[in-house]
């Protein structure tokens, strides 16, 4: 077995990210839930192994995250990919920087880049400050990220913070002028001593370009908008076909429902917006599951008559405001491991139900479902919304599972989604 390209993926909705991207760029590609246990299909051309390591202790993160790598180097990876959220987000400790640092030093490479931009998705670099649509990211809705509040926009500075390389920048001009302009500024910045260089990304024709001035970095380190560059320097070597832009699915009959755990704004207005159009929703509270009440029973008993007629929500989206009066009476971890869990025991008992087709809304809260369902490996199908694709475990009982990252997106997605399986 000889692996193209091998990616790491922080958690589970930005590896379904990127996997989509791979797919549309013409890579047969295999996401696996934590690291493969047995050798993926023949005829893989990119496996993303998605960790919950975004918001571990950095320590957790560098091991699970050099465990990867080393599967990866056993199946004969010939790059080596670090995927992490188009945001940026993460604390001043990591975990971006301590993996980046770790996976360089595993794969003895003096120098790699850091480019979370997804133009797609309103994710842009320049002058390495980051935008979240028009504002920058510590004005957007991110300052109130409840695990990792993003506050600075200049990613120069958070990423210097979280690392002991020297962080430094290849300006637009530079990328406009193409690939070759790209390496040279890359070269110039490894003879100064640089080990990581923000990467300014304001369009498409932006990252194809800075995708085939790393055609020979052992590691490249990014959001999922670097892997519409990254297949065209195989398929220049001779070593990638060109193959449809998404896979099909195979059919998966049974009933539908949403998991819905995310408090960006992006899913405040799609659960809004389903809900104004008539789906039944149900809302699970922190301070009830931390008075030991049994949500869990209580939704469950809500669902089951319902399914049969269409899609049920189950939800614990709130206001910040809401979420900040959780988090100061429960504590931060304390308030998202009592909304994980019931909502993935949620999810269980639903599949046990007899639910087939779930969108799982949120990153910590797709972790948290795929491992309650025992999901070891997806395989891709057609995208959403940009970022976000269905996919349909592998395995006896094949679900269709669409894991969408809390950012991602349009305000309509519940409803959309499910006009896009076979």
């Amino acid at each position: 077995m000889s692996i193209l390209l091998g990616c790491i993926a922080d958690d589970f909705t930005g590896a379904t990210d990127l996997a989509s991207m791979l797919v549309h760029a013409g890579m047969r590609t295999v996401q696996t839930i934590g690291i493969p246990k047995e050798p993926v299909p023949d005829g893989t051309d990119a496996v993303v192994i998605a960790l919950k390591s975004r918001t571990t202790p950095a320590e957790q993160a560098v091991a699970e995250s050099l465990a990867a790598l080393q599967w990866l180097r056993d199946a004969g990876c010939r790059q080596t990919y670090f995927k992490y959220c188009s945001t940026f987000d993460s604390t001043d400790k990591g975990n971006i920087g301590p993996v980046a640092e770790a996976l360089m030093a595993a794969l003895d490479t003096p120098f790699t880049i850091a480019c979370p931009a997804f133009p797609e998705n309103k994710r842009t670099i320049f002058k390495g400050h980051l935008f979240v649509g028009d504002v920058l990211l510590a004005e957007s809705s991110m300052r109130h990220h409840p695990l990792t509040p993003m506050h600075d926009s200049n990613l120069q500075r958070v990423l210097q913070r979280q690392t002991t390389k020297k962080v430094g920048l290849i300006e637009h001009g530079t990328v406009a002028a193409g690939a070759q302009a790209i390496k040279q500024r890359m070269e110039a910045l490894k003879a100064e001593g640089v080990g990581m260089a923000i990467v300014d990304a304001i369009s498409n024709d932006d990252l194809l370009q800075i995708g085939a001035a790393c055609a020979d970095l052992p590691l490249v380190t990014a959001g999922s908008g670097i892997a519409l560059g990254l297949p065209q320097n195989f398929r220049a070597q001779g070593l990638l076909n060109a193959q449809d832009a998404a896979s099909d699915l195979p059919e998966t009959q049974g009933l539908r429902a949403i998991v819905c755990g995310s408090c960006s704004q992006a899913t405040q207005a799609q659960l809004a917006d389903a809900v104004e159009r008539g789906t039944p929703a149900y809302a699970i509270d922190p301070l009830r599951l931390a008075a030991n009440e049994d949500q869990v029973a209580e939704a469950m008993a809500w669902a089951e008559p319902l399914l049969g007629q269409g899609p049920v929500i189950v939800y614990a989206t709130a206001s910040p405001d809401r979420v900040k009066v959780a988090q100061e009476k429960l504590g931060v971890d304390r308030a998202g491991a009592l909304v994980e869990e019931a909502l993935s025991e949620i999810a269980k008992r639903l599949v046990q139900a007899g639910v087939r087709q779930l969108i799982v809304a949120g990153g910590e809260t797709s972790g948290a479902v795929v491992t309650a369902l025992d999901v070891r490996s997806l395989r891709i199908g057609p995208t959403i919304d940009p970022g976000v694709p269905w996919t349909v475990s592998l395995g006896a009982t094949p679900i269709a599972l669409a894991l969408k990252s809390g950012n991602f997106g349009a305000t309509d997605f519940f409803t959309k989604a499910w006009s896009q399986l076979p």
